[in-house]
């Protein structure tokens, strides 16, 4: 139909079909049709079209939004279609596009059919969810995490619940398990963010970080879980300074009653290997290394040697 035809259509008699369909324009409408028909009448939506959310606005003023993709691939039976009238407007949106190209198209896409995606990703912003979709479309449809991602820290905040929640990830532990049960259940909405992974330590919590402190080159806070050992810990730490004192490693355990402290001897461990040896760590647990020059062995070897240099300056007088 060209332009001069359907403008020869009265508005009381016809439906008007705009958006992302092939000939978008003003239809005669007969009470035998239904929205398939319109559709049908007008070439059918775009490539671009985003048919979950076919909006219908009947002439008094009420709207109904309407799932096409749904609706046909349970095979839905017509009379869950829309009531379409005449004098009604049919609106087909456009899908967005990609947000590191164009953000003025994202932005138009309506937050209750969203995930916002924020952080370390190739491709930050606002993008389109069904209920087929789960965590890994969004990741991969941003372009999954950049090279300096911490995907061992990855939170996403629930935002359709009365109250606050937030989920955590550790991407890695599920990529090395492909245990399913790890990726968190997201919904429209909600917000994914990737952390840097080298930010700073005091933005972690103490409860998921066990302190080291003392003699290591990397003192500070470290991210910690049950897999991981004292031995663990220390490679994150840059390992023993040159003066540690390995032989008496005070290990604080912080329970929910008290505190208990006990020592390790990492040469000894190192002689037999014996992993019954290794203290248990948990979250929130503090480890101090201390220095061989404070140690009381290290103050008697410096003092006797003290002793011996007095006494031989003592005879070297006295042989003059």
């Amino acid at each position: 139909m060209n332009e001069k035809s359907w403008l020869k259509i009265a508005p009381e008699r016809a439906v008007s079909v705009i958006g992302e369909v092939v000939r978008p324009g003003r239809i005669e409408w007969s009470d035998e049709m239904d929205l398939i028909d319109l559709l049908a009448h007008v070439g059918g939506p775009t490539l671009r079209a985003d048919t979950t959310k076919i909006e219908v606005v009947t002439s008094n003023g009420k709207m109904e939004v309407f799932d096409l993709d749904a609706f046909i691939q349970k095979g839905g039976p017509r009379g869950e279609l829309p009531n379409i009238q005449a004098g009604s407007i049919v609106r087909v949106h456009d899908l967005p596009q990609d947000p590191s190209d164009n953000k003025s198209q994202w932005v138009r896409q309506s937050s209750d059919a969203s995930i916002y995606v924020f952080g370390q990703v190739n491709a930050p912003g606002r993008y389109r969810f069904t209920d087929d979709m789960h965590f890994l479309d969004i990741l991969s449809a941003a372009d999954g995490p950049t090279k300096d991602a911490d995907i061992h820290n990855i939170r996403i905040t629930h935002r359709d619940k009365s109250y606050s929640q937030v989920s955590k990830l550790n991407l890695s532990l599920y990529f090395e398990t492909g245990d399913e049960n790890l990726l968190p259940r997201v919904k429209t909405g909600d917000t994914i963010y990737i952390p840097e992974k080298d930010r700073n330590w005091l933005d972690r919590s103490k409860e998921s970080t066990i302190r080291i402190l003392g003699a290591v080159n990397k003192p500070g806070r470290y991210v910690f879980n049950d897999t991981m050992t004292i031995l663990d810990i220390l490679a994150e730490a840059g390992g023993p300074s040159d003066n540690a004192y390995l032989e008496k490693i005070s290990v604080v355990n912080m329970s929910c009653c008290q505190g208990q402290a006990r020592t390790f001897d990492l040469i000894e461990f190192s002689k037999t290997a014996n992993i019954y040896q290794l203290p248990v760590l948990r979250a929130g647990d503090t480890i101090y290394i201390p220095d061989r020059r404070e140690s009381f062995l290290e103050k008697a070897r410096v003092g006797l040697e003290d002793i011996l240099r007095l006494t031989t300056t003592i005879v070297l007088i006295g042989a003059l």
